[in-house]
C-alpha cells in the first residue's frame, strides 16, 4: 500500500515504533510511568539495543520481524482508535461486521508497515523534548526528533492517550505528516471506488501474504495465555 510519507521517512518510521515497544511484554501503567516522555525515551533506547543485538538473526530470517511486531508493538498501540481515525467519516457508515473486519485488516496493515521499518534500521537515534503534563491529563502530544547520520533532524510528534490506565500511542506525525491521516487519504479513495466492502477487499488483497502468518501468531499468543 502506498503511503503519502516520503521514501526516506519510511526508512526511519521504525524509530516511531521503537518508542512504543514495551520490553518483556510488561504493561507500564500511567501511574507508574509518570510522564509519557520518560516512558518513550527509556523504551526507545532499550529497543534500539535489541535491534543491534538481533541484526544478524533478522538478516538471515527477516520474517521473524513479524513476530516481534505482533508481540511487542501491537499491544501498545490503541489500534482501534487508529482504525477509527484512519477510516474517518466512513466509520459511521460501516456496519458492525464491516468495522470488525476493518479493524482486523488494519491491524495486519500496521504489522506490514512496522515490520518493513524495523528491517531498515540504520543507526538513527531519537531525542525527546520535555513535556508539562497535568496530573489528570488523559491525552498528550510528545515532541521528539530523529537524528539521522549525515542528515538534518526530523521532527516527530507522538499522540498518546490513557486507555485502561495505560499510555497508548494512537497517532504519529513525521515532519508534520500524520500517519492515520495518510492512511485516511488512501482509504477514502478506495471507498469512493467500491464502498466499504471495496476497501475491505483492497486491504485483504494487500495483506494476503501476511494474513496466514498473522492468524498463526494470534492463535499462538492466545494458546500461551490460556
Amino acid at each position: 500500500m502506498k503511503m503519502i510519507l516520503r521514501k526516506q521517512q519510511r526508512s526511519w518510521l521504525l524509530l516511531l515504533v521503537l518508542s512504543i515497544v514495551l520490553l518483556n511484554t510488561k504493561t507500564i501503567l500511567a501511574a507508574d510511568a509518570g510522564s509519557p516522555v520518560e516512558l518513550l525515551r527509556t523504551i526507545s533506547s532499550n529497543v534500539i539495543q535489541i535491534l543491534v543485538n538481533e541484526k544478524a538473526t533478522l538478516k538471515a530470517h527477516p520474517d521473524k520481524v513479524y513476530e516481534i511486531v505482533n508481540n511487542y508493538i501491537l499491544p501498545n498501540l490503541d489500534d482501534i482508535t487508529m482504525a477509527k481515525l484512519a477510516l474517518g467519516k466512513n466509520w459511521r457508515k460501516a456496519s458492525r461486521a464491516q468495522k470488525l473486519r476493518f479493524i482486523n485488516e488494519f491491524r495486519t496493515l500496521l504489522i506490514r508497515t512496522y515490520s518493513k521499518s524495523l528491517l531498515e534500521y540504520k543507526n538513527q537515534q531519537i531525542n525527546f523534548f520535555p513535556l508539562r503534563l497535568k496530573g489528570n491529563a488523559k491525552i498528550a502530544s510528545v515532541r521528539a526528533e530523529v537524528i539521522q547520520p549525515g542528515g538534518p533532524p526530523v521532527p516527530l510528534v507522538y499522540r498518546v492517550r490513557l486507555k485502561n490506565n495505560t499510555w497508548k500511542v494512537y497517532d504519529i506525525k513525521v515532519d508534520g505528516i500524520s500517519l492515520v491521516t495518510s492512511y485516511r487519504g488512501t482509504f477514502t479513495q478506495e471507498v469512493r471506488k467500491g464502498g466499504i466492502n471495496g476497501l475491505l477487499n483492497y486491504l485483504h488483497e494487500k495483506n494476503g501474504k501476511l494474513k496466514p502468518l498473522q492468524d498463526s501468531l494470534t492463535n499462538k499468543k492466545e494458546a500461551e495465555n490460556t
